[in-house]
């Protein structure tokens, strides 16, 4: 008899109560219900695609970087966009970097931080001549072609054929595609540093589409490594939104 009964008891159903089905229904909800979204961890804070070369340098850095980042496009009407894009100041914050509560900003200082955080990306040669090297052009770049700057301001809607290089901004070119073939010539790669696109490609990456918007004319080497820059996937994204933004900036959209 006793042992009848320990099994009618092991086998009894426990008992649910209205509170025990109300949390396994919404333990049942839980489970079924979509992973919640995680924000990312870092924003880049940028401004006009079409006309800001800055906001493109830091954009394709992070992304060289393999950085999970949200975008910020700041206001046309924002004091340090119209800074930036009307060359009204040598000094703004755009672009800017939030990751993990630190604020980068600069272009050149972005890339350093990248650097520590993903030094497996590469965005920096491996070798330190090479290294050396690559800061120095990106450096060039950073504070010098102020002649190419002004005459050939970054539009990439516009295309002028024919467009007329006066002197001062040719000077800057010859310099440029000089740095270009050096780097060929000494690297034997398709970009800059190699094959991989490297922070040098990045910082130059805008002077592509510069010479290619003002028609201006080229040593097949040169012509060359524009077309594999304009090519890349990122350039080609950036582009595409850059030709439906709105024209906001007036003072930009001047004939030529």
């Amino acid at each position: 008899m006793k042992s009848n009964l320990r099994a009618k008891t092991a086998k009894a159903a426990p008992v649910k109560t209205p509170a025990v089905k109300a949390a396994a229904k919404k333990k049942v909800a839980a489970a079924a219900a979509p992973a919640t979204a995680v924000a990312p961890k870092a924003t880049l804070s940028i401004s006009s695609k079409n006309y800001s070369s800055w906001s493109l340098r830091g954009w394709l850095i992070c992304r060289m970087a393999g950085l999970d980042f949200e975008e910020v496009v700041l206001p046309s009407d924002d004091p340090s966009t119209r800074a930036e894009l009307l060359l009204l100041s040598p000094s703004f914050l755009v672009p800017k970097l939030t990751h993990n509560g630190i604020a980068v900003w600069d272009t050149l200082a972005i890339a350093d931080y990248l650097n520590e955080i993903f030094p497996e990306a590469g965005l920096f040669p491996a070798d330190l001549a090479a290294r050396a090297h690559c800061r120095s052009i990106a450096g060039e770049m950073h504070s010098g072609f102020a002649n190419l700057r002004a005459a050939l301001p970054m539009n990439l809607k516009a295309h002028h054929p024919n467009f007329k290089v006066w002197a001062g901004a040719q000077a800057d070119i010859d310099r440029i595609t000089t740095i270009w073939r050096g780097c060929f010539a000494a690297y034997k790669g398709s970009h800059l540093f190699g094959d991989k696109p490297t922070v040098a490609d990045a910082m130059y990456a805008p002077v592509c589409t510069r010479l290619l918007t003002y028609d201006v004319k080229l040593d097949p080497e040169s012509a060359a490594y524009c077309r594999r820059v304009m090519a890349w996937p990122d350039m080609v994204e950036w582009v595409e939104a850059a030709r439906s933004e709105p024209d906001e900036v007036e003072e930009l959209d001047v004939e030529f």
